[in-house]
């Protein structure tokens, strides 16, 4: 009876000393990645200086971190989601719960920075559109979705100013301002060509008005020379536009 309490004395204190330690692995844990996660947070402030780096508050239900992505001008291009992990097992309910996360905090990408990863993983991938990093590739994942996310705004930014100008443009043509600086060019072009016609018009009856009276001084100077040759005879000297053309088929006179 003396060795069966004995027996359960030293069971008893063997389940308490396991708890004991379960406990402090626990709270060394929580420590180290209490650690981990003040290291990323001053690596993101250092690596990211224009963008907010926000702690959530321990006891807070969410994540770790989220870092406001932001251009060198102040704009908001989103919102980045960090979980930190040092554990010795990797945990695939960590993807649903920072999903969770994500859409709670209204982040545009969550990452999990992990000291341990998933079996043949190596150093970041993407797991149901959460990214997962080890500690040494988090910076450099980070960097390239920050990347992504200003490329991302800086795009949507141009397609907006498109579709605004398109909108502008349909309606400026179709509005009255267009419709009536046309019908001014149309009417300008009118008038000209109306005076221009015009002018035609009276340069053509300037010119057979000058004509006739070109006719008249050709007829009337032939006439006076026919009347001085009847006078003088054929010794008056020869006025060539007067005379006939020779075409060498007719005879001197002896």
């Amino acid at each position: 009876l003396k060795d069966l309490e004995k027996d359960k004395q030293i069971n008893d204190m063997r389940l308490k000393i396991e708890e004991l330690k379960r406990k402090v692995d626990q709270g060394s844990q929580k420590i180290q990645g209490e650690v981990l996660e003040l290291e990323l947070e001053e690596l993101l402030k250092d690596e990211f200086p224009f963008d907010d780096i926000d702690p959530i508050s321990s006891g807070v239900k969410g994540a770790d971190i989220i870092q406001t992505v932001k251009t060198q001008a102040g704009r908001v291009c989103g919102k980045i989601l960090w979980e930190t992990k040092r554990t010795k097992n990797w945990n695939d309910g960590w993807i649903q719960k920072l999903k969770d996360d994500q859409r709670n905090a209204k982040a545009d990408l969550a990452v999990i920075v992990s000291e341990v990863l998933p079996e043949d993983f190596h150093h970041f991938r993407q797991i149901d559109n959460i990214w997962v990093t080890d500690i040494p590739s988090a910076i450099s994942l980070g960097l390239a979705l920050r990347t992504l996310l200003i490329q991302v705004v800086r795009t949507k930014a141009i397609q907006v100013g498109k579709e605004e100008t398109k909108d502008i443009v349909y309606n400026y043509l179709t509005g009255s301002e267009f419709r009536n600086r046309v019908q001014a060019i149309m009417d300008s072009f009118i008038a000209m060509k109306r005076d221009l016609d015009s002018e035609r018009r009276a340069m053509e009856r300037i010119w057979a008005k000058r004509e006739k009276q070109i006719e008249r001084v050709v007829l009337n100077i032939a006439g006076m020379r026919g009347d001085l040759e009847g006078i003088v005879g054929l010794s008056l000297p020869t006025i060539k536009l007067l005379e006939l053309p020779n075409n060498g088929s007719g005879s001197e006179l002896d």
